[in-house]
């Protein structure tokens, strides 16, 4: 008789342990596919996205859906590999196809006209640097213009160029921790 309970006890232990890794593999998975954690070592990104270093900075939850589905928007944070291998995030200005330039006042302008950012990041006002020093007329081509929103810091398409569709992992989409930092990311 205990025998039998033994081996219907095991039986059903052997059944929850092989269902939990199951479980377990379908949420990996699922992880690998859709989404991407990194966390935020500059402050280049700042007021949005806040850190000095791998202990302290914001970790940012990335998802990688949307993105095969429809193309980046302006003023999306988007999450993309820099040329050292790091991964960083910047906010999408310039699209593909379009002139850009940053006028006197600080502010972007696309083809001629200037943009007004949402109301969630409107303050912001970006240094003509790098190759839109001088009121120059940066064009887009084939690629994303990306800015940091700390724009006397930010190590971004002024010096680096247009970053390429294929070079995008994903739209940051929310600040897993610290806890005074949770929220959405995007505008």
């Amino acid at each position: 008789m205990a025998s039998r309970r033994y081996s219907v006890w095991f039986g059903r232990t052997v059944r929850c342990v092989w269902n939990g890794f199951a479980v377990v593999g379908i949420g990996l998975t699922f992880y690998h596919c859709c989404f991407h954690t990194s966390r935020v070592v500059s402050e280049s990104m700042a007021p949005t996205l806040w850190g000095t270093n791998h202990d302290t900075g914001d970790l940012v939850l990335t998802e990688k859906l949307s993105y095969q589905f429809r193309e980046p928007r302006r003023w999306e944070v988007v999450t993309f590999p820099a040329s050292n291998g790091v991964v960083i995030m910047k906010r999408v200005v310039g699209l593909p196809g379009e002139t850009i330039t940053i006028n006197r006042d600080r502010q972007v302008v696309i083809d001629g006209k200037p943009l007004e950012p949402p109301s969630e990041i409107a303050d912001l006002r970006y240094f003509p640097y790098g190759n839109l020093t001088g009121s120059v007329r940066y064009e887009c081509e084939a690629g994303y213009y990306v800015l940091g929103d700390d724009s006397r810091d930010s190590d971004d398409s002024r010096f680096n160029g247009v970053i390429r569709r294929n070079q995008i992992i994903g739209r940051a989409w929310a600040v897993l921790s610290p806890v005074k930092h949770w929220g959405w990311v995007n505008p």
